[in-house]
């Protein structure tokens, strides 16, 4: 058993020191100003690698700060970082900047989008049928860009009017989202089983 305790606690220490690694490298990238931000980006969209890869690398800090948000949801945070930073590619990709807004406000909703879908892919319980997990997913983005836009927390039926969908739906689909997070959420501290798994 110690030596089980030895071989956890060895793990563990790799996985703190990478992590350490990590943020340590990242921390050497300069953040861009806006000016240079729209250097970059326009550039980046015609196809000039090395634009695409200072945009990137200026915003790894970025990734890390909203992983970090989702710790405890059952994945690793080099695994959360991992999924951000296809995120920020992604938003590197599809970033317009003659639009008028910051490449950071932007890419946050790539970053989330990807680190979201990957804990509801990889660390779900309760498996739902695909036509479900599409539209609840509808649901809780359309929720997200409405606590941008109004600053609170929406409720059902500001979600509804959005939507053009009846309220008692959305009410039912985010009791549903309730019931899956509160189950199938690790329990905290060094357990990794979920709420579904004690009651088994």
């Amino acid at each position: 058993m110690a030596e089980e305790e030895l071989l956890s606690q060895g793990a563990t220490q790799r996985v703190l020191d990478a992590t350490q690694l990590y943020l340590g490298e990242i921390g050497y990238s300069p953040l861009l100003t806006a000016e240079e931000e729209v250097y970059f980006a326009r550039r980046a969209l015609r196809g000039d690698v090395a634009s695409r890869r200072r945009m990137i690398e200026s915003n790894l800090r970025l990734v890390v700060k909203i992983a970090r948000r989702y710790g405890n949801r059952g994945l690793a945070l080099l695994d959360l970082i991992e999924e951000g930073n296809l995120g920020l590619i992604r938003a590197v990709e599809k970033f317009d900047p003659e639009r008028g807004f910051r490449f950071s406000t932007y890419a946050t909703w790539w970053i989330r989008q990807t680190i979201e879908r990957a804990i509801m892919n990889q660390t779900r319980t309760i498996r739902l049928p695909i036509h479900i997990v599409k539209e609840l997913n509808v649901y809780l983005r359309t929720a997200r860009e409405l606590s941008h836009k109004l600053d609170h927390e929406p409720s059902a039926e500001e979600i509804a009017e959005q939507l053009d969908k009846p309220v008692d739906d959305v009410s039912r689909m985010l009791r549903l989202n309730e019931r899956i997070t509160s189950v199938d959420t690790p329990l905290g501290g060094d357990s990794e089983k979920a709420l579904l798994d004690i009651r088994r």
